[in-house]
């Protein structure tokens, strides 16, 4: 079929047309069209020196028209809610923007062919960086697709649920990198303390933080000993000896009368003068 020079005419005013109208409303722009002035765009965007006002617009336009390849990208994360999907879609036009800012018209590639693995690889990135509850190293976080992989292979194929050394076996690893793979995924998802629970077979409003918590007695403890030190540092040395050969070495009151050259007797009245020193500025600091 042979194009008139009419028709090449008509072909050019028509896609002259396009591109004033993609400057004026990139939006506006299909992503068919968009693929067929976009070269234009990408030649324009050479001629100009970066930075430059003119050079920003250029750029920009080409963002909008191609948010289409966003959109394409970000539709096989629909299930993850309309919340979550507008932060997908930002930061797969973030992909979007290294890709054009790194497109040269002399790959011979169409840039949505070009795109899609830079916008992709970037929606990646945001869920592998931020859908863990509890940070985890990346190897491990790459590891445990790995491990989701062999494990339901070997429960296929053994019928049970495999070992560490069948995994680490198939996955040609040691057992113990196996091992830290399996901990990691406990950091995937975590459930707030604040969940309801089922208490037996029927609904209440017991939470999960009533199930798990307990009460710490050593925190009392802890208390104790911050208080005692000052006190203790104020008595003077025979006292401190005494303390320290009673309660720290927990010699007998004999043997510590044996050191100190007194008798037992003596030893059990030092210890409880002390000891009632020690309660009274106690209970003053509390």
């Amino acid at each position: 079929m042979t194009v008139t020079t009419q028709e090449k005419a008509t072909a050019a005013q028509s896609r002259e047309a396009l591109v004033e109208r993609a400057y004026a409303n990139p939006s506006s722009i299909a992503p068919r069209d968009a693929r067929e002035i976009g070269k234009g765009f990408f030649d324009r965007l050479t001629q100009l020196e970066e930075g430059t006002h003119e050079y920003q617009y250029v750029r920009n336009c080409l963002i909008e028209m191609n948010l289409s390849l966003v959109q394409y990208a970000a539709s096989r994360f629909r299930h993850r809610g309309q919340e979550e999907m507008e932060d997908i879609v930002q930061v797969g036009t973030i992909g979007l923007i290294k890709a054009i800012d790194r497109f040269e018209l002399t790959r011979e590639v169409e840039f949505a062919t070009f795109a899609v693995p830079y916008i992709t690889g970037e929606i990646k990135r945001f869920f592998r960086d931020t859908s863990w509850a509890v940070h985890v190293p990346r190897r491990l976080q790459e590891a445990r697709i790995e491990l989701t992989k062999a494990t339901e292979e070997l429960r296929t194929r053994l019928g049970r649920n495999p070992s560490t050394a069948e995994l680490a076996e198939l996955m040609q690893l040691e057992p113990a990198e196996v091992a830290q793979a399996q901990m990691a995924c406990n950091g995937y998802s975590a459930t707030s303390l604040d969940a309801a629970v089922m208490h037996g077979s029927e609904d209440s409003d017991a939470a999960l933080a009533d199930f798990i918590g307990f009460e710490e007695s050593s925190y009392e403890l802890i208390d104790n000993f911050s208080s005692l030190a000052p006190l203790i540092a104020g008595l003077d040395e025979r006292e401190r000896t005494l303390i320290h050969l009673r309660f720290v070495e927990e010699q007998t009151q004999a043997q510590i009368g044996e050191a100190l050259g007194v008798s037992q007797m003596h030893v059990s009245r030092l210890i409880a003068r002390v000891v009632a020193k020690l309660r009274t500025g106690l209970m003053a600091v509390n």
